[in-house]
């Protein structure tokens, strides 16, 4: 069943809040709506990002020449959290369940064989997750639906996306929001995989907003786009700030390889775990991973914004 974000007194599908013309209480009201039709609250983010950094978790991909790079240990990596050298407590590698989270355009420019190449793509991620994993489905128009909420019930995944359809217009921004509170619902390592065919066209968050979220988030984001969805610069920098990456593919066609390339990807990464020391509590905080003794590439979200929510 979809459940969209919606009420009695506010309907997501027409004009909202019309009598409401400050932006920070919309921005208010919105968070409100996301919030209750989730279940989740803004201030239910990770203890990692609130007042007192209790830990700090990165995912990072290592690779040589392309391929990832397998085996390393703790004392394999340096971590500099605002320039200071921090002591890595923890490196997992594939054994911590994953919550993948599907954020999928059903605007009404998905239809016919764009909708079945689409749906072909989410089918399989779901058939390459492990018993462990759990799935969740967020689509977005100008409603943005839970699909299914996370859990390890994949075949009700599955059943939702099969019953998805596109109309209306393109909330992408606030579909992306709702994607990153559902995938950090639960412990476990948050992959947001996202699809748009265009550009936002009905958000009533600001693109600025959400990625301050995504700042303080432990969701990696990975986007797959065609069209104008190719050139959302939201996308490119929530993939970047995020550690993810933003793959601008010809066709729904490449749909499919690029969702296996996601999470073939993602279960290739290391989770890296610090308590910070000798850095402030709040702020932004520059990351920086590096491989001792190895020439090797390293991907991970540059940073990480840490201290009091907005009220």
């Amino acid at each position: 069943m979809r459940t969209a974000i919606t009420s009695d007194a506010t309907n997501y599908r027409t004009a909202v809040f019309p009598a409401v013309s400050s932006v920070s209480s919309v921005y208010l009201c919105v968070l409100v709506v996301i919030g209750a039709a989730f279940s989740i609250t803004v201030g239910a983010q990770r203890a990692a990002f609130s007042t007192v950094i209790e830990s700090v978790r990165v995912d990072v991909l290592v690779t040589d020449n392309g391929r990832p790079l397998l085996g390393l240990k703790a004392g394999d990596f340096d971590v500099t959290d605002n320039g200071v050298p921090q002591q890595v407590d923890l490196v997992s590698f594939e054994q911590i369940p994953l919550n993948v989270v599907l954020a999928l355009d059903m605007s009404d420019s998905v239809a016919g064989d764009r909708l079945a190449q689409l749906q072909d793509a989410g089918g399989a991620v779901l058939d390459g997750l492990t018993k462990d994993d759990q799935a969740a489905l967020v689509t977005f128009s100008n409603v943005v639906s839970l699909g299914a909420p996370l859990s390890g019930r994949v075949a009700d995944t599955r059943r939702a996306l099969d019953d998805a359809y596109g109309f209306g217009e393109t909330a992408l921004v606030d579909g992306v929001y709702a994607a990153m509170e559902v995938g950090e619902s639960d412990a476990g390592r948050a992959l947001l995989i996202v699809f748009s065919d265009g550009l936002d066209t009905s958000s009533w968050l600001t693109a600025d907003a959400v990625l301050e979220s995504a700042r303080r988030s432990d969701a990696v984001a990975y986007a797959a786009a065609i069209g104008e969805g190719a050139s959302s610069s939201f996308l490119r920098e929530l993939s970047n700030l995020t550690g993810g990456t933003l793959y601008k593919i010809d066709s729904t066609r490449d749909l499919r390889a690029t969702f296996l390339r996601i999470l073939e990807e993602f279960r290739h990464r290391y989770l890296i775990s610090y308590t910070p020391r000798g850095v402030a509590t709040s702020g932004w905080h520059r990351l920086e991973v590096k491989v001792k003794n190895r020439r090797a590439s390293i991907k991970a979200r540059p940073g990480y914004l840490a201290g009091q929510l907005m009220p």
